[in-house]
C-alpha cells in the first residue's frame, strides 16, 4: 500500500477507535444513570419501544458508519495535502538521479520537517554539483597534463627513429626527464585521491619537527637556488597521517624555494600554537602577487605568474595536494600576498592536549 492509503487507514482507525470509546463512554453513563424504572416507563408510554439496549445500537452503528466514511474521505485528503511536498522532493530526486544537478526543490512555506528536508536536500544538490564541476575540470586537466609529457617521449622517438645516427645520450637524458615529470604527476594524483578519501591512520604529529625535517630535505635545492631557509616556532601537536602531514610541510616549503627571487630569496617557516589550534606558516620573498591570483593558486594544476616549469618547478598540484590533505585533517590553507612580494600560505589544524606524563 502507499504511504498516503496507509496515512488514510491510520487516520479512519483512530477515527473510529475514538468513535468506540466515546459511545462506549455513553453507554455506561446510561447504565449508571438511567432509572431502574426507565425501561418500564418507556414500555408504558409506547409499547412498541424497544428496550434501552435495542434502543442505543442502531444510533451507534449509525454514528460509526458516518465516522468511518468522514474518517476515509477527510483522511486521504489530509495524507494527501501533507504528503504533497515529498511528490516535489522525489520529483527533485528522479531528476538527479537522470544526471541533472542544477535542479533545485525550493519548497515554500513555513519552515517544518518537510522545508529543512527539501532545503538539505537542496544543499546537497548544490554542493554535488560543484564537487562533479570540480571533478570534470580536474580530470580534464590532469588528462592534459599526462598527454604532454607522452605527446614529448613520441615524438623524441620518432626523431630518434628517423635519424638513427643522432647521438642517443641526448635523447635519452630527455626521455628520462619527461618519464620522470610523468611519474611525479601520476604520484601527486594519487596522493591526492587518497587524502580526499581520509583513509589513512591518525598518530601524534609535531608539526615542529615536520618542518624541520621538510627543510633539512630541501636543503640541497634551497642552496643550488641561493635561498635561505629559517625553521623555528614552538612544538606544535597535531594528529594525523605524519606521512601526509610531511607531505604538506615539503609541498609548502618546496613551493616557497622554487617560486623566489632569482638570488638571495628567503623561506620562513614558523609553528606556533593558539586556543584550540596549531598553525604551520611558510613565508618566502618573490614577485608581488595580486590577491585574484593568490586565490587561484590551489586549483590543480594552476600556477602563478611567470612560473616556468623547470625540472624542480613541479607538475602544479603542490598547494592542491596541500589544501586537501589540510581539509582531510579538519584544518584549512589560507593563502596571502606579502606585502613585499612572495607569498604567506599558512596551515591551521585542530590542537591536540598534551599526552599524560
Amino acid at each position: 500500500m502507499s504511504v498516503r492509503l496507509r496515512l488514510t487507514l491510520s487516520y479512519a482507525g483512530f477515527l473510529m477507535v475514538a468513535g468506540v470509546l466515546l459511545l462506549a463512554a455513553v453507554w455506561v453513563y446510561l447504565l449508571a444513570y438511567v432509572p431502574d424504572d426507565w425501561n418500564q416507563r418507556m414500555l408504558y408510554q409506547n409499547p412498541n419501544r424497544q428496550l434501552l439496549a435495542y434502543t442505543f445500537a442502531p444510533a451507534a452503528g449509525a454514528v460509526l458508519a458516518v465516522l468511518l466514511v468522514l474518517g476515509l474521505v477527510g483522511g486521504w485528503f489530509l495524507a494527501g495535502r501533507m504528503l504533497a511536498p515529498l511528490t516535489r522532493i522525489t520529483a527533485a530526486t528522479r531528476t538527479a538521479a537522470h544526471g541533472s544537478l542544477s535542479h533545485r526543490i525550493r519548497l515554500p512555506g513555513r519552515r517544518d520537517e518537510f522545508r529543512e528536508l527539501a532545503d538539505a536536500f537542496d544543499t546537497m544538490l548544490a554542493r554535488l554539483e560543484a564537487h562533479v564541476a570540480e571533478e570534470k575540470r580536474f580530470a580534464a586537466n590532469a588528462s592534459h597534463e599526462l598527454r604532454t609529457p607522452l605527446a614529448v617521449s613520441r615524438t623524441l622517438l620518432e626523431v630518434a627513429r628517423a635519424d638513427p645516427d643522432r647521438a642517443a645520450g641526448d635523447i635519452i637524458d630527455r626521455l628520462h626527464t619527461v618519464n620522470n615529470r610523468a611519474i611525479d604527476l601520476t604520484e601527486a594524483l594519487l596522493l591526492l585521491s587518497r587524502a580526499g578519501r581520509r583513509s589513512f591512520a591518525r598518530e601524534r604529529v609535531d608539526l615542529s619537527l615536520l618542518a624541520e625535517e621538510a627543510a633539512e630535505t630541501l636543503l640541497p635545492l634551497a642552496e643550488e637556488r641561493g635561498v635561505t631557509v629559517e625553521v623555528h616556532g614552538a612544538i606544535a601537536p597535531a594528529t594525523g597521517s605524519p606521512a601526509l602531514l610531511l607531505q604538506l610541510t615539503t609541498n609548502l616549503v618546496h613551493n616557497a624555494i622554487v617560486h623566489n627571487l632569482p638570488g638571495g630569496g628567503a623561506v620562513r617557516v614558523t609553528t606556533s600554537v593558539r586556543p584550540g589550534a596549531v598553525e604551520l606558516a611558510v613565508e618566502n620573498t618573490g614577485a608581488p602577487l595580486s590577491p585574484e591570483l593568490v586565490s587561484t593558486l590551489t586549483e590543480p594544476f594552476r600556477r602563478g605568474a611567470e612560473r616556468l616549469r623547470t625540472h624542480d618547478a613541479g607538475v602544479g598540484l603542490g598547494l592542491a595536494i596541500v589544501e586537501t590533505i589540510a581539509r582531510a585533517h579538519d584544518g584549512t590553507l589560507a593563502l596571502a600576498p606579502r606585502p613585499d612580494g612572495g607569498l604567506r600560505a599558512a596551515v591551521g589544524l585542530p590542537a591536540t592536549p598534551p599526552a599524560d606524563g
